[in-house]
């Protein structure tokens, strides 16, 4: 189950998080909890659901099929948050992953509210924080002054002091052609993955990560199998990354499935005149010409 807000653009919310869940194998639940009103350059505005209907529609689903694993997404508002806490201690065998997206777009004052109904509402609750370094460490260690960056382990930590168990911190800076995406306990580091920067900006790629994160943990892999899982599965979804309009680039969720170079040889030579599909190239829609 996943609770998120719609994203008209495609390039994450609960878009992005169904088509990763999918991807990956599992069946997805979507319980919307507001809109974006966005673009793949910004996000504009955004209006949120009444914490009735996010509960209607999560505890109808509950009450059909047994959910594995919760991904929670953008609330929306506290009162959301609130409803999605509650639901997650009614449920408590089940694991919750909740990634914590950068709220810059947002106003101030919302910003504060919406962090601090997270921290001492969902937090507790969460199983698996996912979130970019910057955006944790600015969140959960508010008052750090030294000179170095917080180490993955050490906002682990802060973490674990509002609940959390394990802590997802991604896109932490190893060098000008490399980042590192680590899971900790306020234990010790449990497992990494390194990838190269890219020279671009992605829009959806947390919500991905997150998302299928959830999937697999759903589809009943261990934590450390389904992170090693689900960064291999983004870092596909980057290098197939692509730009449907003229903002960021979009993660290509379903990247497997893209035909290798033999099987469009092999398409290509069958639309050739004679060819088993040619008839059906033939036929075009005619355009929409109707007139009122």
């Amino acid at each position: 189950m996943t609770f998120n807000a719609n994203d008209p653009s495609g390039a994450g919310g609960l878009t992005g998080d169904t088509a990763a869940i999918a991807s990956v194998g599992a069946h997805a639940l979507a319980i919307v909890t507001g809109t974006y009103v966005r673009d793949t350059t910004e996000i504009v505005d955004f209006f949120a659901f009444d914490d009735d209907t996010v509960a209607d529609q999560a505890r109808t689903v509950f009450q059909d099929m047994p959910v594995q694993a919760i991904k929670v997404g953008f609330a929306g508002s506290p009162e959301n948050l609130a409803v999605i806490a509650e639901l997650t201690a009614d449920y408590a065998d089940v694991p919750v992953i909740a990634y914590m997206p950068s709220l810059s777009w947002w106003s101030d004052d919302l910003i504060d509210q919406y962090l601090d109904a997270f921290m001492e509402l969902l937090l507790p609750q969460t199983s698996v924080l996912v979130g970019n370094h910057s955006t944790l460490r600015r969140w959960l260690l508010p008052d750090w002054e030294n000179d170095r960056l917080p180490t993955p382990r050490e906002i682990a930590m802060a973490a674990s002091d509002k609940g959390v168990p394990y802590t997802l911190v991604t896109g932490v800076p190893v060098n000008k052609q490399h980042f590192d995406n680590v899971l900790c306990s306020p234990q010790a580091v449990l497992g990494s993955g390194q990838f190269e920067r890219f020279e671009v900006s992605f829009a959806g790629a947390g919500d991905t990560l997150s998302a299928a994160l959830a999937a697999l943990v759903a589809c009943d892999n261990d934590l450390g199998d389904a992170t090693k899982e689900a960064l291999s599965y983004l870092d596909g979804c980057l290098l197939a990354g692509y730009r449907p309009g003229m903002g960021q680039l979009i993660p290509d969720r379903m990247f497997w499935a893209q035909p290798d170079d033999e099987d469009e040889d092999e398409e290509a030579s069958s639309n050739e005149p004679g060819g088993a599909a040619s008839d059906v190239d033939a036929f075009q829609i005619p355009p929409h010409d109707t007139s009122h």
